[in-house]
């Protein structure tokens, strides 16, 4: 098989992740409906190239290094919990946790984001110093990282955003 990293779906969702990294890093300042609008557009043609990411094992133990910074992550989370504000927090049931609960879960928008930025900030991170055999990697985690918690938290943090940009008291300050 050849190598996976240079492959039209892997760099369409490197193009894609920088685009959703960039708009969060330069989000300061944003209003929420451009926050809203912005992750409507941008989170659904995430699933769909997630979806498209090859299967592909390097049979490499080594995870690739994490180039997110809690400090980053924390920069990131606190600005959209900002711009957010009382519509940051969401029900879900679809969390690890549900099994040991009767009820929904409180979770929020920015973390979620926030976690999903981290992810795909260390992939594209990865693509732009251009390591193929860390790019190999990073292409196995990034599909595995989909598959088993990003892509779902992405699905549950799109059905909060949706309700916030179309209910009635979404309103910047």
């Amino acid at each position: 098989m050849s190598s996976p990293i240079y492959q039209k779906d892997v760099l369409e969702l490197v193009t894609v992740a920088v685009e959703y990294c960039t708009y969060l890093e330069q989000s300061e300042g944003h209003t929420r409906s451009e926050l809203l609008d912005t992750m409507s557009k941008l989170l659904p043609l995430l699933y769909l190239k997630g979806t498209l990411m090859p299967q592909y094992e390097t049979f490499d133990d080594r995870e690739p290094a994490d180039y997110v910074t809690e400090e980053n992550y924390n920069i990131i989370r606190d600005n959209i919990a900002y711009i957010m504000g009382e519509q940051d927090d969401y029900l879900d049931v679809f969390v690890e946790d549900m099994k040991y609960s009767d009820s929904p879960i409180l979770m929020t928008i920015s973390e979620n984001l926030a976690d999903i930025y981290q992810d795909l900030k260390n992939f594209a991170y990865i693509y732009k110093i251009g390591v193929e055999d860390e790019m190999l990697a990073a292409v196995e985690t990034v599909k595995r990282n989909f598959e088993n918690y990003w892509g779902q938290k992405l699905t549950n943090v799109l059905r909060a955003i949706h309700e916030a940009k179309y209910s009635n008291n979404n309103f910047d300050e």
